[in-house]
């Protein structure tokens, strides 16, 4: 086993799979107590070696293992990748690329939703993982052998898993799926989203455009404040405890400190004041700049029995072609294709609209039928 502790054996290893076509990335991270993910460890492997990387080592720097991430010429393997990237995205600014997520690649090759790694590979490989090691804390040292060896595990197997689904994803001729889905991964937005709109992680609950209003500008305070302070955004406030604030609107200590949705001591503590300022500047808004609430359109009258109708094709969809259902649809998708032929979502874009939106709209306006014939629900062509 190669633990690297020095900036040389890093750039080395990092040569040695710039000369490879594909490496195999993982990260160990804390992220309990913090607002950034605090990095403790990263496993690398090419075809013909392996290595874990020990970033709290004195005088480590990562900056070769940050080049190796931006070659376009390697292809980085993770699984369950966003988590990963997001690290590397705060710690360099940069998105590895070219990349290939694995658990998403599996959904395209049909081994279920939101497949865990030690169940994809042991459908591919037939090896099972130890997973005893997997709530370690990363942050202590020294780290036992039993825990090492699990670690390098999650980049060492994750080798022929990358093998077999990319030669899966060939030979069916769906490479360009998962190239269709790496561009949300690739995406700066997807790791950088401005306090502004720390809102949008909320569900929407304000009824009045003053509640939006302050849900939006406490949402932003707190989203500041906790990557100020580095700390989860829980630890600052709940989310109920937003929805709260909005509704009854605080102007001062005493009446924050009679909401229930506050931990007790948050009147007292260093957030009271800044809360209230955040408070008062969405109050201080004019009525006819509020911003409306946004409803949703009212659904046609027979939309609800429409979308089951696409379920049940959905779940055919699914069948015929092995991919899983989460990747292709939503239920959200569906009941916003029931309600509008042209509606903006994925299942009516790209390869989904090829392999099941086309077919969603065709049977919504009649043009195809599901009939139950020889066990199965079959798709029947009515337009002849």
């Amino acid at each position: 086993m190669k633990i690297i502790t020095d900036t040389k054996s890093l750039t080395q290893a990092c040569q040695q799979c710039a000369e490879h076509s594909f490496c195999t990335v993982d990260t160990e991270f804390l992220r309990e107590s913090t607002f950034w993910p605090i990095l403790c460890l990263i496993q690398m492997a090419c075809a013909d070696d392996e290595w874990i990387i020990d970033v709290q080592a004195d005088g480590i720097n990562l900056t070769p293992f940050f080049d190796l991430m931006a070659n376009k010429k390697v292809v980085k393997v993770f699984h369950a990748a966003r988590q990963d990237v997001e690290i590397i995205y705060n710690l360099a600014e940069l998105i590895p690329t070219p990349i290939f997520d694995t658990q998403v690649a599996a959904m395209v090759c049909g081994y279920g939703d939101s497949i865990s790694y030690d169940q994809l590979v042991y459908k591919i490989t037939g090896t099972s993982l130890d997973k005893s090691s997997r709530f370690t804390d990363w942050s202590k040292r020294p780290l036992s052998e039993k825990q090492l060896t699990y670690a390098l595990a999650d980049v060492t197997h994750l080798r022929d898993v990358y093998r077999s689904l990319n030669a899966n994803l060939k030979e069916q001729e769906r490479a360009h799926w998962v190239s269709e889905e790496m561009e949300i991964l690739t995406s700066p937005e997807t790791y950088d989203m401005p306090p502004e709109n720390a809102w949008k992680r909320l569900k929407m609950r304000a009824r009045k455009p003053r509640e939006l209003a302050v849900m939006k500008h406490v949402a932003q305070w707190r989203e500041e404040t906790a990557r100020a302070n580095n700390v989860p955004r829980g630890r600052v406030m709940r989310d109920d405890a937003i929805y709260d604030v909005s509704s009854r609107q605080p102007s001062n200590i005493k009446q924050l400190s009679e909401l229930r949705g506050l931990s007790r001591g948050f009147d007292k503590n260093r957030y009271g004041n800044s809360l209230l300022k955040a408070i008062a500047s969405a109050k201080a808004i004019p009525d006819d700049e509020l911003e409306k609430i946004p409803r949703p359109k009212q659904a046609p009258e027979g939309c609800a029995a429409a979308a089951e109708m696409l379920k049940v094709l959905l779940k055919v969809t699914v069948e015929k072609y092995g991919v899983a259902a989460k990747i292709i649809a939503t239920v959200d998708d569906l009941e916003k294709i029931a309600a509008d032929d042209n509606a903006d979502v994925a299942a009516l874009k790209g390869w989904r609209k090829e392999l099941f939106g086309n077919k969603a709209l065709d049977l919504k306006n009649g043009r195809i039928a599901l009939g139950y014939k020889k066990r199965a629900v079959q798709i029947i062509d009515t337009s002849n």
